[in-house]
Formats: structure tokens, C-alpha cells, sequence
């Protein structure tokens, strides 16, 4: 958990700030969309609530520990994070300047987002809480994607960087990039929540003792 809390921390520090000065040639994406600025604004806002809300949601010390506070802090995330951050986040992304890829990743890793938290939600206020477990890790794979989507996008550039036209390298890494970022995680946590516990093997000198 200690890694996780750092390396989020440290992305909203950095990536939060720009947004809440009103300097719309601060935004790192520019559009010449009107509403652009002020959605982009929201999202960013709440995808701050959002992620760093998930970081206590799956630390299993506080969940055990506070379950009251675990509660309160998961409606503050569905309500006060995802909800507004996807909602806005699908519509920014719908009218991305980057072209058909990224457009099309954009809109369905929104509505996955909410579709995952929304069913995580719907779980736990039937006390379903297995189904309500396996939704909301989906969710917060999606939820910190965005780290991710950073590091292939540099990754996508020093690879492209000088081997295709400059007109496409902007689109063609933020198309890389929308992609890799939400997809990757999510399978990783599909797989995490697929994958088969090792069964527990009993000592040798216990099986002897079964045997005698």
C-alpha cells in the first residue's frame, strides 16, 4: 500500500495543480471546443477525489479495521469521484482532438467505468458483497489507468519519435496511450481475480504423524 499511496499522491500533486489556477493555456490538452476547458476541469477535479479515495478503499487494513469509514468513503467515491469524473470524462473524451483511436477508447473506458462502479455500487446495497468486491477492483483498475496511460504515452514517444510523419505522432501516441492505459490494468485485474490460490501443503512431520 506504501508504494501505491506514494506514487498517487505524487500524480495528483503534479497533475492536479495546472487545473485549478483558471489558465486554460495551462491545460496539458487544448481543444478549441467551448466547453472544453471547464469539463476537462471537472474531470480532472474529481478523478483526483476518485483516485485517491480508491487508494483507502483497497488498503484491507482500513477495511477491516473502520468498516464504517470504508463505507463513507466508498460513496464519496462513486458519487463524489467517478460519477462526475466519468460523466465529464465521456464527454471530453467523445469530442478528444486526437482522432478516432483515442476517440474511441475514451468513450468506452468512460462508460466501462461507471457501468463497473454502478454494478459495484448496486452490489453492495444488496449485500453481495463477493460480486461488490470483484466490481470495484475492475473499477479502481480503471480508476488508476490514467497513471499508466502517462507512462505508455512516454513510452510511445521515444519509441515513435522520428520514425513516422509529425503531423501523426500526436494522435498515433494518444491513441497508443488511451489504450494500453486502461486495457492492461484491467486485465491484470481480471486476471488477479481469475487466477487460483495456491492450496496449502501440510509439513511433512504432520503428514508422518496422519500416516502413523
Amino acid at each position: 500500500m506504501g508504494p501505491l499511496a506514494f506514487v498517487v499522491l505524487a500524480f495528483v500533486a503534479f497533475s492536479l495543480p495546472p487545473y485549478l489556477t483558471g489558465d486554460r493555456a495551462a491545460a496539458r490538452v487544448q481543444s478549441d471546443w467551448g466547453p472544453h476547458y471547464a469539463l476537462l476541469v471537472v474531470h480532472v477535479v474529481f478523478a483526483s477525489v476518485a483516485i485517491l479515495a480508491c487508494v483507502l478503499q483497497v488498503w484491507p487494513w482500513f477495511r477491516g479495521r473502520y468498516p464504517v469509514w470504508h463505507r463513507r468513503v466508498g460513496r464519496v467515491y462513486v458519487w463524489g469521484g467517478v460519477l462526475p469524473a466519468g460523466v465529464s470524462g465521456w464527454i471530453i473524451g467523445y469530442m478528444t482532438p486526437f482522432g478516432p483511436v483515442a476517440w474511441s477508447s475514451n468513450v468506452l473506458m468512460a462508460t466501462l467505468w461507471l457501468l463497473f462502479t454502478w454494478l459495484g455500487w448496486r452490489a453492495a446495497r444488496r449485500r453481495e458483497f463477493r460480486d461488490h468486491r470483484k466490481w470495484m477492483i475492475r473499477s479502481f483498475a480503471l480508476t488508476v489507468s490514467i497513471i499508466s496511460n502517462r507512462i505508455w504515452g512516454a513510452v510511445a514517444f521515444i519509441v515513435l519519435d522520428g520514425r513516422i510523419p509529425e503531423e501523426d505522432v500526436q494522435n498515433t501516441i494518444a491513441g497508443i496511450s488511451t489504450w494500453m492505459g486502461w486495457v492492461v490494468p484491467l486485465l491484470i485485474a481480471q486476471w488477479w481475480l481469475e487466477r487460483k490460490p495456491k492450496r496449502k501443503t501440510a509439513p511433512a512431520v504432520q503428514r508422518e504423524t496422519v500416516n502413523v
